[in-house]
This record gives C-alpha cells, structure tokens and sequence, in this order.
C-alpha cells in the first residue's frame, strides 16, 4: 500500500517535538508499505533544508520537507501565510502522486486542502485525522477573529468531514465531538501512543543539569504559553517558595511565546524553585520525566480543550510517572478510573501547591500511581498496537 501523509510537524526522537507519525510510519514501512510523509518545518522538530523542497530518508520513511519554518512565536497572520504556503507546495504531491490511502492531519485546517485536491484530482481515499478542533479551537481561544475567515474555515472544516472516508480523532472526546456535530459514519479514535521502548531506557540523570537527580519537582514539558496555563505554573512556584517549601521545584522545559517573560520574572522575583531547563530532544527528556514526582498537564478552562490529547500525558504514562491535568473532559476521567493522577481546577496555585506537598510526603501512594501509569500504557497506548489498528482501519477504505 502506498500512504501519503500531510502533516506539518513531522519529527524524530531527535527534536523536541510528539513523534507519532514517525513512529506509525516507521511501522507500516517495517511490515512492506511505502509511506511518504510532506512535511514544512517545525521550530520544536529535527528537520533542516536548504532548497525549496529537499527529499529525505528516516527509517525507511520518505520525507519531502518544504522549506517554510512553522513557529508558535510567529504573528497569527505570519503563521496563518506559512500554512497557506504549506498547502500551495504540498498540493503538487495530492494532483501528482500516485498513492492508496492521503492521510491529512490536521491542525491547522489548512492542512486538508491538498488532502481534498487528491479527492478531486485522483479519486483519492482521504482519511482526515484530528489533532485538535480545527477550527473551533482557534475560534475559542481568539485566535481568529475574522467574521470571514470563520466563516470560510468552518466551510473548509465542513467539506473535510464529508470528503473523507475515514475521519480518525485523537481523542474520544474529538471523536464524540464529530460523530455529533458532523454525523460522519466512520468516525474512530486513535490516541498519540506511548513509546515504551524509549521510556523504558535506563539512562543516568544529566550530571550538568542545574537538577540533582534527588530534587523534588514537578515537570512540564512542551509549549509555553497562554493556552497552556504557564502563568498558573510560576505562580504556583511563587507559593511554595512564599511558604518555606522552596525545595519543591516547577520545572519547564519546551519554548514558546511566554518562555521568556516568565524566565525574566522568575530572575527578578529571584524565583530558584522554578527551573527552565530548555528546549530538550524526546530521547534526552526521559530522565527528567522518570525522575519527577508528577507530570504536569495544564490547560486553560475550555470545553473545546477538554477533548485533547496531548503528547506529554503518554510520555508521563509510559515513563511511569503520575499526571496532574486540569481538563473536564475523558483525560480526567482515565485518570479518575485508573487511579493514575489528578485533576485540579487549573485556577488555584494553593491548590496545586498543597497537593505537590501532600504527594511529596506520599511515597507510598507514587509508588502505586506509577506502577498503573506503566501497566495503563502497556494496555491501552502501546505504539505497536496502536500502529496496527491504524493500519488496519486504513486498509478497510481501498
């Protein structure tokens, strides 16, 4: 089977980026198809290029990288042009390519175009695969703010969904969402998989970390920014510092619009129980994440965001580590069921404060959370079975 994939952000273990793609594709090339992946290129991934186009080769996976570089820091209208971008170049392989199965992965919505044009132009089985809302949550959050450009997004969303042969959500909750808002009849979920075999390694702390492997600290790992409640972070810092706990430390490590500002407001406050570490590649974050007491999974309050899915949650299950996230939707309810975290309001640094001190005088009860956040990504996230299902579900639409 030939698989074509549109999907913006590809990386390897090696940026700093989720790797699902690669490791799908990296799967279905090991069992004998071919799999060709037209990617732009992330700040947070691993891709480099010097021409326009460059054909690349990891594992066995074709990768044409378009040299358009996609950064969360970028102005909206900046980022919304290199989307466009995106789409114009990557079209030339929807019309020209011969492949069984177009597979678009959207954010941004724009992704879907030359997912379309491979419908048009040759009949092509298109399968749309959901991130996040596009775009219902850019609306949400403001991003767009155009009375046209909503209306034109929400067309192009609606023609996606009824296009496409397949739709996968990478949530349950984005599959409800579609299944209700869209009546698509072959709607699945496929979550973001947990490696277990990078997890799994044994590698020793970084010993020029500004860390010591026997510090107490809860991590985040990813964007920083407004979406993803990185003041409610410091701020949380800001307590357990005002009251004598400074040995409990917030860690970061990531980039995005608010690094630097909350950096320079940590400096100033003289705030050294809130730690950056950087920009760190997936296969040298693992022991950080192992050594945490918890992982860290903060959203702002939106019923749009309670469908995500986001990467840091599988990492934290497959380093065995306990997750605190603040969505209302099936994060916390698996995590509720399983006994594998909690869920706080997002809006209280006391309340995530005093739970970091409870949890670090509770060994006991880590010890047992960790133990089911492993055995949850054995059971329900592995990567392999992940891939299969994803395969399978492809090869019932040609």
């Amino acid at each position: 089977m030939k698989i074509l994939i549109f999907y913006q952000y590809f990386s390897t273990p090696k940026g700093s980026w989720g790797t699902r793609v690669y490791e799908f594709a990296k799967e279905w090339v090991a069992e004998g198809h071919e799999v060709t992946v037209i990617s732009a290129i992330y700040s947070k991934s691993d891709l480099k290029a010097v021409k326009l186009v460059e054909s690349q080769s990891f594992e066995g996976i074709s990768v044409k990288v378009i040299n358009v570089e996609v950064d969360n820091k970028q102005p909206i209208y900046k980022r919304i042009l290199t989307f466009v971008y995106y789409a114009l170049i990557s079209s030339f392989y929807a019309i020209f390519k011969r492949s069984d199965v177009v597979i678009a992965s959207s954010g941004p919505i724009t992704v879907g175009i030359p997912g379309l044009l491979s419908v048009l132009f040759r009949n092509g089985k298109f399968v749309y695969e959901v991130r996040d809302l596009w775009p219902e949550v850019a609306i949400e959050l403001g991003v767009i703010k155009n009375n046209f450009i909503k209306k034109l997004a929400f067309l192009l969303g609606k023609t996606l969904y009824s296009k496409a042969k397949l739709v996968i959500g990478l949530s349950p909750g984005i599959r409800d969402f579609v299944v209700n808002n869209f009546n698509h009849s072959n709607t699945i979920s496929i979550t973001n998989a947990c490696n277990l075999e990078l997890f799994n390694k044994n590698d020793p702390f970084p010993a020029q970390s500004i860390l010591k492997e026997d510090d107490t600290y809860a991590i985040y790992t990813g964007n920083i920014g407004r979406v993803n409640n990185s003041y409610w972070l410091l701020n949380t810092a800001r307590y357990l510092k005002g009251i004598g706990r400074r040995d409990i430390k917030i860690v970061l490590a990531g980039d995005g619009l608010q690094r630097e500002e909350l950096c320079e407001i940590a400096e100033r406050e003289n705030l050294d129980n809130f730690v950056y570490l950087g920009l760190i590649p997936k296969e040298k974050i693992v022991s950080y994440i192992k050594k945490s007491l918890v992982s860290l999974v903060p959203l702002v309050s939106n019923p749009i965001l309670d469908t995500s899915s986001p990467n840091k949650l599988f990492e934290s299950l497959a380093a065995g580590v306990p997750v605190v996230q603040t969505t209302n939707g099936w994060i916390k309810g698996y995590l509720a069921e399983n006994k594998v975290g909690f869920t706080v309001s997002g809006k209280s640094e006391e309340e995530l404060g005093d739970l970091l001190i409870k949890l670090s005088s509770s060994e006991s009860i880590i010890s047992e959370m960790s133990k089911r956040a492993y055995q949850c990504a054995c059971q329900d996230f592995d990567q392999f079975f992940l891939a299969k299902k994803y395969l399978n579900s492809l090869k019932k639409i040609i």
